[in-house]
């Protein structure tokens, strides 16, 4: 499929499993958690139902690693009745502060993409998550530089990615996506008459999964790497 960005001026980036490795983190914290409760239940049991839960809290908690973490905790409250040991809370908090101080691991080719796309266009990052872990992962990062505008936003819906274009006086005509996520990087753009390219992470948070059949025949550009990107905008 071929699709035209000669019209293209700024350049939109996702920030995890995009530009760094985040989503294995949160595997390793799950397996993790398993572990430390599984007197009360199976491995996959629980895994199930701290997704449950995790999306009982998303309105609450929004993304990030420390909504899971207070999911973690309510799950192994509810798990154990009640009974789950100090240490084991104490545990699971270690979890997280884990989670939130790994080192920044950049995917392959990030730093050269932006150097090469920041000299004819104008870089954005927008992100969801926690806005002080998403600035601490990008300060160790050593990227902040390619970017004119960081945006953390509380959601990547239609109107969230509006409501930024808007602000920064960008026509969707002339803005280009680029993320790992169909359901948040990709769809929502090409539904307000954006462009995307979709970047695949090898793990893909399950509620971040997209049926074909919700692509409703969406035209966007899936590529194996940020390298495979170059090609198509120089």
């Amino acid at each position: 499929m071929e699709v035209d960005y000669s019209h293209i001026k700024v350049i939109g980036f996702d920030a995890d499993d995009t530009l760094w490795v985040n989503e294995t983190y949160f595997r390793d914290a799950e397996v993790a958690f398993g572990k430390l409760l599984s007197k009360y239940e199976t491995l996959n049991k629980i895994d199930q139902e701290l997704f449950k839960m995790e999306m009982k809290n998303l309105p609450l908690y929004g993304y990030g690693v420390k909504g899971f973490v207070l999911s973690m905790i309510e799950m192994a409250l509810e798990l154990s009745n009640n009974k789950v040991s100090n240490q084991v809370i104490q545990d699971i908090l270690e979890i997280g502060k884990d989670m939130i101080n790994k080192p920044v691991e950049l995917l392959e080719g990030v730093e050269e993409v932006l150097k090469n796309l920041s000299q004819d266009y104008r870089l954005i990052l927008a992100t969801k998550g926690d806005l002080l872990d998403q600035e601490r992962k990008l300060e160790k990062s050593g990227l902040l530089d390619y970017f004119h505008h960081i945006e953390v936003l509380s959601d990547k819906k239609e109107g969230n990615y509006s409501k930024l274009l808007n602000h920064l006086d960008i026509k969707p005509s002339e803005f280009l996506m680029i993320g790992n996520s169909l359901k948040s990087d990709v769809l929502p753009l090409i539904n307000i008459k954006a462009h995307a390219i979709h970047v695949p992470f090898h793990t893909t948070w399950l509620h971040e999964e997209v049926h074909e059949d919700d692509t409703n025949g969406a035209e966007y550009k899936t590529v194996r790497s940020l390298l495979d990107i170059l090609p198509l905008l120089n």
